[in-house]
């Protein structure tokens, strides 16, 4: 759904960047999704979804919150749990490790809760979640994003992110991340809905190759 900050950003990074505003014409209003929720949880459900089509993790975690009547387990819960019990979910041995490293440093306040997290810097967010077994940057700016709200993300190291920049701006190549970065600067403090275009630019030309 689109707010009033996202009519603002969007306002905002049309008057800074002729080409992006022609993505923003196209695609329309921006419809960035507000997460919610603890950190924990979206870490758990983000090491379930790596490596695995969205459907087929979907599932796994499902049967993994069957196990705890339909939630996600507490911290102590999740290490109390027999390994065998979450390996018959679906759950591969290093997720499975993951998650149990998830638990364990959110016991110990390394993954801060989410008023907590609510308090540290984008910096912070990231040196505290890049802590956790199987968790690198990439998916801790996901959990900036689509978790904690962050308005101000750009994800130069993500596919989509560059092939979106390739596509809007007629490059034959995709950039590097630290050009990419170096670009987006003219983009702050709305990287994020900047990032958001990106990938549905992405979308939209495929959209418009498939119906030729």
């Amino acid at each position: 759904m689109s707010t009033g900050a996202d009519a603002d950003a969007t306002a905002a990074l049309a008057r800074a960047d002729e080409r992006l505003a022609t993505a923003i014409g196209l695609i329309g209003p921006c419809t960035r999704p507000r997460g919610r929720g603890a950190p924990y949880e979206a870490l758990l459900s983000a090491i379930a979804h790596q490596q695995l089509h969205g459907n087929a993790a979907a599932a796994i975690l499902a049967r993994v919150r069957g196990l705890y009547a339909g939630r996600y387990p507490t911290p102590a819960e999740l290490l109390a749990t027999p390994p065998e019990r979450l390996r018959a979910a679906g759950l591969s041995r290093a997720k499975l490790a993951a998650m149990q490293d998830v638990a364990a440093r959110t016991l110990d306040g390394t993954v801060p809760p989410r008023r907590a997290i609510a308090r540290l810097d984008d910096a912070a967010v990231i040196e505290r979640l890049t802590q956790v077994r199987g968790v690198g940057r990439w998916t801790a700016e996901m959990i900036l994003m689509f978790t904690l709200n962050r308005p101000d993300v750009l994800p130069v190291d993500d596919f989509g992110i560059r092939e979106g920049f390739r596509l809007l701006y007629g490059k034959r190549r995709q950039p590097r991340p630290r050009w990419l970065a170096d670009y987006g600067e003219r983009w702050a403090p709305y990287r994020t809905t900047a990032s958001w275009y990106l990938w549905r630019y992405v979308e939209h030309v495929r959209a418009e190759r498939r119906a030729r």
